[in-house]
């Protein structure tokens, strides 16, 4: 609503003093030594806050190792279906099944930088690095397998896992089926003996 307290030369004096204040903002700024940035001469020195998102990085130990247990969480959070993870189901050493990461792969060229993935993940296995230079001619360029896939030693191992922990089973369970087996032998023995000596009793 206009304000009708507010005279012609009210709003004159109004709009001067809007006009003057912007333009001792203009002024100020004309004056301020300027700073420019030579990009990309200026790449080993240049200041990149660590917040900034970049790309998505899985990150290793020193023997190529990574902290994803393929729990999909990443994957489920993603809105833009940036992340497709493949992994197999196997046999560790004590006998217990897990998921094993196959392939973490991440589409950059698709990715918004949400970190909705970072933030779903509880073992911390990826977060964002602070690149930002990720101009290709090919978008194919883009699409990156964050993770390094199992060695074949790994999964022959694996395998053997999986083949004792099957015999172990199938023992467990022929040992069962004789004990049971055992114990019904036992119990018409036993049945059987009760009856012979009811019949010579009987006699």
């Amino acid at each position: 609503m206009e304000d009708k307290k507010t005279t012609y030369f009210g709003g004159i004096k109004e709009t001067a003093k809007s006009l003057l204040t912007g333009m001792g903002v203009t002024w100020k700024e004309y004056f301020t030594p300027k700073i420019t940035e030579q990009y990309p001469e200026n790449r080993k020195t240049v200041h990149i806050s660590a917040r900034h998102r970049g790309t998505l990085i899985m990150p290793h130990d020193e023997e190529g190792k990574n902290k994803c247990v393929a729990c999909l969480m990443c994957e489920s959070a993603c809105p833009n279906g940036t992340i497709r993870i493949k992994w197999d189901n196997v046999v560790t050493p004590d006998g217990k099944k897990k998921r094993l990461l196959q392939d973490y792969v991440y589409d950059l060229g698709d990715c918004m930088f949400c970190q909705l993935c970072v933030n779903a993940c509880n073992y911390d296995a990826i977060h964002f690095s602070n690149s930002f230079e990720h101009s290709v001619f090919n978008r194919n360029v883009l699409v990156e397998h964050l993770n390094n896939p199992p060695t074949e030693e790994e999964m022959k191992q694996y395998a053997e896992n999986a083949k004792k922990a099957e015999e172990a089973k199938a023992a467990a369970a022929k040992a069962k089926a004789e004990a049971e087996a055992a114990k019904a032998k036992a119990e018409a023995e036993a049945a059987n003996n009760v009856e012979t000596t009811k019949a010579e009793e009987e006699k």
